[in-house]
């Protein structure tokens, strides 16, 4: 029965997700089942070789059933197991009745899981992990020989238990909550990966604890409601993670927005009661030598549309509009925790886009930055605004080798694309090709968009430098055409633009995404950061 008082205060952002760990010992000797502390034991099966109809046990399976005494592979083919990645199937095993009664498994967790990895790459491992935190959530410790195999060397060892960590963790994720309800949150059990010698393993599982610490924050950040998540509420936020990381903070007031020159910023924030924010932070490596980059995020921390007001259904999901802020905030936090070699540094203009007297409107022409002018078209189109503020500004005083942007900015981009890839944008091969790369390796896709340069036309102006959207409707293009103005911002700099307006939400759990606010670009980026040289 929920209580009548007054709302649970909600969780601080910047949970930390449970506890991964390694070790080096097996099914069969492991002291871990044993000691009253384990609830559960998951072991990998895999889909039938070609030729054969067989389910095919996998490290650990053959031991677990016979410490237990099951026969593991009948389970298997009465459940109609196929081994695909991320199947489960959960035993429940009895207890004895009466003190006489002894059990193959008496002393032993009173769950076997069968978990599905299906190829055994690090996708597949990813989503068997994922299904192993669904199907144990609430328990106190499981263990698990998930990606563990025979005569696996250091790095195949590496790369399987970070994606089972990884994938385990992802899925982990409760939002947090006000609800006055006294039924507490199921929380992930410990994980432990048996089967695992050496520190690359160990080193792996903590890279992936601290990647899907950055996704935690990037959820945590983008659920809370706009009614909290005010542009200070948020700047107060990032000055307390960057603070406690020991990392250099500044926050620009409108007042100094206003002294500098943020047109942009102090446009889309005008029609709010809650005042616009510009906020830095800056990690720098003890040693010198790495580059430099800067990612720029956009943070709408709620989006009404302005004067051109998107319908009710439009605004629902707009409390997560300042995802691409959160992702920024993220990855220099990551990239602080995890030791990167090079400098990084986030810079998020923040603005609650309302409509009220103050409201900037179509037609207007906004001085940003620098000195462009801008045509305004629609006040819908906000979140190119400020990243056009923030990266010409970046772009003149940080000196970046590298600039990037991520923002979700455009619904165009998940009309060929969906809500899987991310649609990136740059002329430099080099980074094209190291985006794709990490995206492939962290499970968060990037495709390869073309700055179609007969679209140019679509941010010409005849009142201004720039018209921010297309007048001709034929055009058609949005998140291409929304590159093309933001293009205009960097200078001669090494950029990419990641429009994350699909993958950033979801409509459903699947696999290690998550409902609501996915947290999608955090670990692209810090895959990006670990693999630069």
């Amino acid at each position: 029965m929920a209580k009548t008082g007054a709302a649970r205060a909600r969780p601080p952002v910047g949970r930390t997700p449970p506890s991964v760990t390694v070790d080096g010992g097996s099914i069969a000797t492991t002291t871990l089942l044993t000691d009253g502390s384990t609830d559960a034991v998951a072991v990998p099966v895999a889909p039938a070789r070609a030729g054969d109809d067989a389910l095919r046990p996998l490290q650990g399976t053959a031991e677990a059933a016979a410490r237990y005494g099951v026969d593991l592979a009948e389970i298997g083919e009465r459940a109609r197991l196929t081994g695909a990645a991320g199947e489960i199937y959960v035993l429940q095993l009895p207890r004895p009745v009466g003190s006489s009664v002894t059990l193959p498994w008496s002393g032993l967790p009173p769950r076997l899981v069968l978990v599905g990895v299906g190829s055994g790459r690090p996708a597949d491992l990813r989503r068997a992990g994922a299904a192993l935190a669904r199907s144990t959530r609430g328990l106190r410790r499981v263990v698990t020989t998930l990606g563990a195999e025979a005569a696996q060397d250091d790095s195949t060892a590496a790369t399987a238990a970070r994606a089972v960590a990884e994938g385990y963790l992802l899925a982990a994720y409760v939002p947090p909550t006000a609800a006055t309800s006294d039924s507490p949150a199921r929380e992930a059990a410990e994980l432990v990966l048996l089967g695992r010698d050496g520190m690359r393993p160990a080193a792996a599982v903590a890279e992936g604890h601290t990647a899907a610490t950055a996704t935690w924050l990037v959820r945590d950040l983008a659920t809370t409601p706009s009614s909290t998540k005010t542009p200070a509420w948020l700047a107060d936020q990032a000055r307390r993670l960057a603070t406690k990381a020991g990392l250099e903070v500044t926050v620009r007031s409108p007042r100094e927005l206003a002294a500098e020159g943020f047109g942009g910023i102090l446009a889309v924030g005008a029609g709010s009661a809650s005042s616009p924010r510009l906020v830095t932070v800056a990690y720098t490596p003890t040693n010198a030598g790495g580059k430099h980059v800067v990612v720029v995020g956009k943070g709408i921390t709620f989006d009404t549309g302005g004067i051109s007001i998107k319908p009710r259904e439009g605004m629902v999901p707009m409390k997560t509009d300042m995802t691409g802020a959160a992702v920024a905030l993220a990855t220099v936090l990551g990239a602080a925790a995890a030791g990167v070699a090079h400098r990084v540094t986030a810079v998020l203009p923040l603005a609650e886009n309302h409509f009220g007297g103050a409201s900037y409107r179509p037609g207007d022409v906004l001085t940003m930055w620098g000195g462009t002018t801008v045509e305004i078209a629609n006040t819908d189109a906000e979140g190119r605004l400020v990243l056009a503020d923030a990266l010409a500004w970046a772009d003149a005083t940080l000196d970046p080798d590298v600039l990037i942007d991520v923002a979700t900015l455009t619904g165009a981009a998940t009309l060929g694309l969906g809500k899987q890839h991310a649609a990136l944008y740059s002329a430099d091969d080099e980074l094209v090709a190291a985006l794709v790369a990490a995206g492939d390796a962290s499970g968060e896709l990037a495709w390869h968009m073309p700055l179609v340069e007969e679209y140019e036309e679509a941010v010409h102006s005849e009142v201004a430098d720039l018209r921010h959207v297309p007048i001709d409707k034929h055009i058609g293009g949005g998140s291409i055409t929304a590159a093309l103005f933001l293009r205009h911002f960097v200078g001669a700099r090494t950029w990419a633009h990641l429009d994350i307006a699909g993958p950033a939400r979801s409509t459903s759990d699947k696999h290690e995404v998550t409902e609501g606010a996915t947290g999608f670009g955090a670990r692209l980026l810090l895959r990006y950061l670990d693999n630069l040289r």
